[in-house]
């Protein structure tokens, strides 16, 4: 029981039945949807056979996002890694292991793509600070491409992208870039995944969640609207040499 509560292993179809029995739970309607779930939980994500290459944090960050309603995802430094091409996931990769070879987790950032237009996609909402697009990750031929992207996938129903532009000035996000990952069985079920020099680290609590929650909305607010922002990405890439 400890190891399924911290999600070590994934709870079989007849243990859930026992606990169902030890709690008295008899409607048949939600005792198959909860089956349905469990049997859903042992099937492995493909994200999985990336165990020996990525952090344990990341592909727990993946588990999350594959339940999600919603993301919304707030970067400073770097394009977020579901909107990554190849090429820019690579080159920033690089430049954090040096000595090992990037194509793996490479191949894992871009794949994770595919949630985007998956049947019942989240809502995604990206809100990037200026230097993220302004950054020449790679180099002008890995940074158009790069920005290209971005201005496609702004184009699909369930995502938004936003940039914060330069002239806003200091605001709640310069502390450092978050992601707020947003559950559809419970409307105020979370959880916050944040980078840091000190590593990754993802929480669910309440307290921080709500000044996460905040700041995002602050950031949103002085950030350009839509339109704007994929015009501002657009320029941006026009302008690389």
């Amino acid at each position: 029981m400890i190891r399924i509560e911290q999600a070590k292993n994934s709870i079989s179809p007849n243990d859930l039945k026992a606990l169902m029995q030890l709690y008295e739970i008899t409607d048949a309607e939600k005792k198959a949807e909860l089956i349905g779930l469990a049997r859903e939980a042992r099937k492995q994500g493909w994200w999985r056979g990336f165990s020996e290459d990525a952090p344990k944090e990341l592909l727990e960050l993946i588990d999350y996002e594959s339940a999600a309603s919603s993301v919304r995802q707030f970067e400073t430094m770097f394009v977020p890694g579901i909107l990554q091409t190849k090429e820019y996931a690579r080159a920033v990769l690089q430049n954090f292991y040096e000595e090992k070879p990037a194509a793996e987790l490479a191949e894992l950032r871009t794949r994770r793509e595919d949630l985007l237009t998956r049947p019942g996609a989240p809502q995604f909402l990206f809100i990037l600070d200026e230097p993220v697009i302004q950054r020449l990750a790679g180099g002008p031929s890995v940074m158009r491409p790069q920005l290209h992207r971005l201005v496609d996938v702004a184009e699909l129903p369930n995502v938004t992208i936003q940039v914060v532009p330069f002239s806003a000035g200091l605001h709640p996000g310069t502390k450092g870039p978050f992601e707020i990952i947003q559950f559809a069985d419970a409307a105020d079920e979370y959880v916050v995944f944040l980078e840091t020099p000190r590593g990754d680290n993802i929480t669910d609590a309440p307290e921080d969640i709500a000044s996460y929650l905040a700041a995002f909305e602050r950031i949103g607010e002085i950030s350009l609207n839509p339109d704007e922002s994929v015009s501002r990405i657009n320029e941006v890439a026009k302008g690389m040499a």
